[in-house]
């Protein structure tokens, strides 16, 4: 057993001590390349960065079809939309950066009708609070049109 730990170790040593410099080579060119983006450290950190919360006031945007273009109601039509990130990711966010959306596509009437607020937010925001969660929505219903036939 001794011996062949003692042939698996030693056995072609040199070339097993250049294979190993190789890849630490390699290793340390790659992560001194990606370490020249401004984004990212040069040298991985198992230390969380700092994460900080931003509140932002946002109007809502309805998501309707197109040939939908009838009067319809939204209350509230602004919510506070709280999100949080990484310390860069949010000193740089800005308020059009966020949306709300209500997705009222294939809805021909309603009376009342309650939706969930949907959030559109960069990569590496997570949402913390939307207040209110969820709008509620009057739709009237549709007029019949003279150039529809039944």
């Amino acid at each position: 057993m001794i011996a062949f730990l003692r042939h698996l170790v030693f056995h072609d040593l040199l070339l097993k001590l250049f294979s190993l410099a190789l890849a630490i080579l390699i290793w340390l060119t790659i992560n001194f390349a990606i370490g020249r983006n401004e984004d990212r450290p040069s040298v991985p950190s198992f230390v969380p960065h700092p994460v900080q919360q931003a509140s932002f006031v946002l109007p809502v945007m309805v998501l309707s079809s197109a040939d939908n273009p009838r009067g319809l109601t939204i209350d509230p039509k602004e919510v506070e939309v709280t999100v949080e990130g990484d310390s860069k990711v949010i000193k740089a966010l800005q308020k059009n950066d966020l949306k709300a959306i209500v997705d009222l596509s294939g809805i021909e009437a309603a009376q009342g009708l309650i939706k969930r607020i949907e959030i559109s937010r960069p990569a590496g925001l997570a949402e913390v609070r939307v207040a209110p969660p969820e709008v509620r929505v009057t739709i009237p219903a549709a007029i019949a049109r003279p150039d529809k036939k039944e």
